[in-house]
């Protein structure tokens, strides 16, 4: 959108927005898990964040999505501005630059993660209503009164963005809820593990009416999208973690008990 002279990126004021709030978010939410960052300190964070999303968002979109167009034209890798980003590559920067915060900071990983991933749904969300403002990663046709129009196309088609916005919100209030009830050095990693499952899941189930931008790829003689393959090793890294996470609080249980 253009006002005057001046382009309006409407990704650009989201994520702007969403980096934010989450910036304002972890401060508060940081005493349910016993970490004392300062608001420099929580700077310093964010920028590691912003890197890992931008970064990992980008090489995601590359290697999972067009590497084949990319190999031939390596100087586009870096126009973020024509757009192409992947979540699950998001996803991967952001682990990776959590990684080293909490190396260098000397907090515990999965503290440090069950922070962040009640204001990183809320910036998925965002993220979707961007999509929705520029009508991509729209649905199937359907009949249902909520349908969108989307120029070009004949009929109504699903509002996906809109699915995936109400599906992100709801995770952040989960994560939100199970945080809160698990304050303090319990359950380190549930709040983590859950946002990996419900994710997941929701995102496979909403592929399935969603218009591809790329091939489907076949596994195992089952047709899948890209989105659905990619989602799941976070379902079941997000699974493991959750036995886990349950299991070790079991066990303290048992020995306070014990004791």
């Amino acid at each position: 959108m253009e006002i005057g002279s001046f382009a309006i990126h409407w990704y650009g004021l989201l994520y702007l927005l969403a980096f934010l709030l989450g910036f304002g978010m972890v401060q508060r939410l940081q005493r349910y898990r016993d970490v004392r960052f300062s608001t420099e300190e929580w700077s310093s964070v964010l920028s590691w964040i912003i890197l890992g999303v931008i970064i990992g968002g980008r090489l995601g979109y590359v290697f999972f999505y067009e590497p084949q167009y990319f190999l031939a034209h390596p100087l586009e890798i870096v126009a973020v501005w024509r757009g192409g980003m992947s979540s699950h590559g998001g996803f991967i920067g952001v682990a990776l630059a959590m990684l080293w915060v909490a190396y260098k900071r000397n907090v515990p990983l999965l503290a440090f993660a069950d922070i962040l991933v009640v204001p990183a749904a809320i910036g998925l969300a965002l993220g979707r209503v961007g999509n929705f403002i520029n009508l991509e990663l729209y649905g199937t046709p359907t009949v249902l009164p909520w349908g969108i129009a989307v120029p070009g196309i004949e009929g109504l088609q699903h509002p996906t963005q809109l699915y995936a916005v109400a599906k992100d919100l709801f995770i952040a209030l989960a994560c939100y809820i199970l945080l809160c009830q698990t304050a303090g050095a319990r359950k380190q990693g549930s709040v983590f593990a859950l946002f990996l499952v419900l994710y997941s899941a929701f995102r496979f189930l909403i592929e399935y009416i969603r218009v591809p931008t790329h091939p489907n790829v076949f596994v195992a003689g089952m047709e899948f999208t890209r989105g659905q393959v990619l989602t799941v090793p976070l379902f079941v890294i997000g699974v493991l973690l959750l036995f886990w996470s349950v299991r070790g609080a079991r066990n303290s249980k048992s020995d306070i008990r014990k004791g």
